[in-house]
C-alpha cells in the first residue's frame, strides 16, 4: 500500500458481549458466548450449542424507526456500524458522504430470509408473499441498509468468500483508499445463526458433536476437538487515510501494515494438508509489511477448533517463522466466541486491535489436553500482559481461501 492507512472506530457485536469495551473486557477474562441455542430447536441433532447473541435488542442501539422488515443479520452490521461510527467521532455529511464507502464480508447472511420468503411462495403460492421482505434475500441488503440508514454514498460493496470474507473486504477498502478513491470505509464481516445455515454444517459433519459418538466440545489446538461451534455476530472498523485522521483528531488504534492474499484451488470444502496458501498468506503479509518473523509479537489464529486445520495451521507457522514460532504467542478468538464464519476475520481483527491498544494477548480457553502436531505457545493460563507491536492475523478455510493481515502500533 502507498498511504497509510488507519483505524479509528471499532464496533462489535458478538455472543459474548456488544461493543468494543465489554467485547474487550470479555477477551481479557477468557469469558466464551458459546451456550446452548435458543433461537430454533436442536432437539433431532446431536450438536445443541452455539456462540449465539442472547436477548439481542436492536432498538436500544438504533431506536425504533426502519426496524420492523429488517433480517437478523441486518440489524447485527447496522449496530455494529453504528457503534463504529460513534467510537471513530467521524460524521457523514453531505459535504463528505460522496468519500466514504461500505464493504461487508457476508456470506450466509440471508439465507434465513431466502427461506423464510420461498416457504410461503411454496404453501401459499407466489402471489401471497410479502414484497417488503424481498429486499432480505438479496446478498447485498445488509451492507445496503448500512448505506441507506448513515447516508453513505461513496460506494457499497458485498464480498461473498466464505471463512475469510471480512479480511477480503478489508483489502478492497484499503484499495479504494489507496487509490485515492474514498477517505473512509466502514468495513468488517456479519453473520446470523439460524437453523438454515446450523443444519449445513451439521450435515455435512463440519459441528463439533455432529458424529455419532463425539463430545460437543469447542477447544482449538486441543487433542479432543472434532469440529467448530457455530457462532453469530458482526463486527465493524472504520479505515481512513491516516493524513485525514490526523486532520480531524481522530484517536487511531492501529495502522494496517499489510494484507497477504492467496487463493490455492484444491477440493470443494477440503484443507490442503500442506498449507500451501497458507504459508503463501503469511510470508506476503510479512513481506509486505516489511517485517521479518521474530517482528511479530503476537499471532490471531484462525484454529476453529477444527482437527485437520488447526494442526495445518501449527505447521504453517512453524516453516514460515522457524525458530521465532515457539516465542510467538498464539491464540484463537473463536475459542470464545465459536466460528462466526464470513465475521471471523472481523472478530480477529478488533480482537487483534485489543492487542495493541491494551497491550493483552487473549487466551485460547478450553485448553486441555495436548496433540503432538499443535506443539506452540497457544496462550492457555489466562489472557497475557504484553506490549504488542505487530500482530498477525491468519484466516483460512477449506476449497482454498486465505487471508493474512497485519495490524501494527501506530507511531
Amino acid at each position: 500500500m502507498n498511504k497509510k492507512i488507519v483505524i479509528t472506530g471499532i464496533g462489535v457485536v458478538a455472543s459474548n458481549g456488544i461493543g468494543k469495551d465489554v467485547f474487550w473486557s470479555a477477551l481479557q477474562k477468557g469469558e466464551s458466548g458459546i451456550k446452548p441455542v435458543s433461537l430454533f430447536d436442536t432437539d433431532f441433532m446431536r450438536s445443541k450449542l452455539a456462540g449465539e447473541i442472547k436477548d439481542f435488542d436492536a432498538k436500544i442501539y438504533l431506536g425504533e424507526k426502519g426496524l420492523r422488515l429488517l433480517d437478523r443479520a441486518t440489524k447485527l452490521v447496522n449496530v455494529a456500524a453504528k457503534l463504529a461510527l460513534d467510537d471513530s467521532g467521524f460524521r457523514v455529511t453531505e459535504e463528505n458522504t460522496d468519500r466514504v464507502g461500505v464493504v461487508l464480508g457476508t456470506t450466509l447472511g440471508s439465507v434465513w430470509s431466502i427461506s423464510e420468503f420461498d416457504k410461503t411462495a411454496l404453501k401459499e403460492g407466489p402471489r401471497y408473499v410479502n414484497p417488503a421482505l424481498f429486499p432480505n434475500t438479496v446478498i447485498n441488503s445488509p451492507a445496503s441498509q448500512i448505506s441507506i440508514r448513515f447516508k453513505i454514498k461513496g460506494f457499497n460493496t458485498t464480498i461473498s468468500t466464505g471463512f475469510t470474507s471480512a479480511l477480503d473486504a478489508l483489502k478492497y477498502a484499503c484499495d479504494f483508499i489507496d487509490m485515492g478513491r474514498a477517505d473512509a470505509v466502514l468495513v468488517g464481516g456479519a453473520e446470523e445463526l439460524c437453523l438454515q445455515t446450523y443444519l449445513g454444517f451439521y450435515k455435512l459433519r463440519f459441528l463439533s458433536g455432529s458424529k455419532e459418538g463425539g463430545p460437543e466440545i469447542n477447544c482449538p489446538f486441543d487433542a479432543r476437538r472434532n469440529g467448530i461451534v457455530f457462532g453469530e455476530g458482526a463486527a465493524m472498523v472504520l479505515i481512513e487515510d491516516e493524513k485525514a485522521a490526523r486532520a480531524r483528531g481522530a484517536h487511531i488504534y492501529g495502522e494496517i501494515a499489510s494484507i497477504g492474499y492467496s487463493f490455492l484451488p484444491f477440493r470443494l470444502n477440503k484443507y490442503h494438508k500442506l498449507g500451501t496458501g497458507l504459508k503463501e498468506a503469511m510470508e506476503k503479509a510479512l513481506q509486505e509489511a516489511g517485517l521479518e518473523p521474530k517482528d511479530i509479537g503476537h499471532i490471531s489464529a484462525n484454529a476453529n477448533s477444527t482437527p485437520e486445520a488447526d494442526c495445518i495451521e501449527t505447521q504453517a507457522i512453524k516453516e514460515v517463522f522457524g525458530k521465532d514460532a515457539y516465542r510467538i504467542p498464539v491464540s484463537s478468538v473463536k475459542s470464545m466466541v465459536g466460528e462466526t464464519f464470513s465475521a471471523s476475520g472481523a472478530m480477529q481483527l478488533a480482537a487483534g486491535l485489543a492487542s495493541l491498544e491494551k497491550e493483552f494477548i487473549p487466551p485460547t480457553i478450553n485448553y486441555e489436553n495436548k496433540e503432538t502436531c499443535c506443539d506452540l505457545d497457544y496462550v492457555t493460563e489466562g489472557a497475557r500482559k504484553a506490549r504488542v507491536r505487530h500482530v498477525l492475523l491468519s484466516c483460512f478455510g477449506p476449497s482454498g481461501v486465505n487471508n493474512c493481515v497485519v495490524l501494527s502500533k501506530f507511531k
